[in-house]
């Protein structure tokens, strides 16, 4: 079932929107490094939308699954790949982020790409999390692309009862975590940051602003797997 077929993320708009967006090079380069350390080269891309990584991904070599709550992007994740001579090396699921239908230690990079991000709770990120701690295999690469704290203002009060879900953005619950947070809920789910690449942020603007209609502030990074 298609949870998110009445939302706007299913509409012809917002996945044709999806399908003409790029690919982050960041993303592709550190994949590319991490490709002939695997044998299998397992990639999962959680909440993949209409598969501006997946389809890339799976072209470069890895066998990607993408998953993902809208049908509507997934299908147009599947229609990228038709007539391709890389075809089947990209699987697609509808899943939820917190309930992943793969293997335990079954995945050798893991891509949490604006996903964790839309958790609606921190127990929903935090099972999000773990479920990606659960399918990585030591060792296994995490790449991160999610909100930043920096993205409101100072004086900015979360949900009640939640840490770091805020509704200010977009009026709807969502999770914006600062730098320490970030690692440390991923440090609890097994994955530490990888060495040589330090977390990124982007758009950040003048302290204490929250401009209405820009892009928020965003945490990039790559983490491994212990064990």
């Amino acid at each position: 079932m298609d949870r998110l077929g009445s939302s706007p993320w299913s509409t012809p708009e917002t996945v044709a929107g999806f399908v003409n967006s790029p690919a982050n090079d960041v993303l592709l380069n550190a994949a590319a490094k991490a490709l002939h350390r695997f044998d299998d080269r397992r990639l999962l891309d959680i909440g993949c939308g209409a598969g501006r990584n997946a389809v890339p991904l799976a072209r470069m070599g890895w066998n990607v699954l993408g998953t993902d709550l809208s049908a509507p992007m997934l299908v147009a994740a599947r229609d990228r790949e038709v007539g391709r001579d890389d075809r089947g090396r990209l699987w697609l699921a509808l899943a939820p982020m917190e309930h992943l239908p793969v293997a335990t230690h079954s995945i050798d990079f893991v891509v949490a790409h604006g996903i964790w991000n839309l958790a609606s709770s921190g127990v929903m990120f935090r099972r999000a999390v773990a479920e990606a701690g659960r399918v990585a295999r030591p060792g296994a690469a995490l790449f991160v692309f999610t909100f930043s704290r920096q993205t409101l203002p100072r004086e900015a009060e979360p949900v009640s009862g939640e840490y770091f879900v805020f509704t200010q953005f977009s009026d709807q619950p969502q999770c914006f975590l600062t730098e320490e947070q970030l690692v440390e809920e991923l440090s609890a789910a097994g994955f530490d940051l990888a060495s040589g690449m330090p977390i990124r942020e982007y758009n950040r603007a003048r302290p204490d602003a929250l401009i209405r209609g820009q892009g928020p502030v965003i945490y990039e990074g790559l983490f491994r797997r212990r064990g």
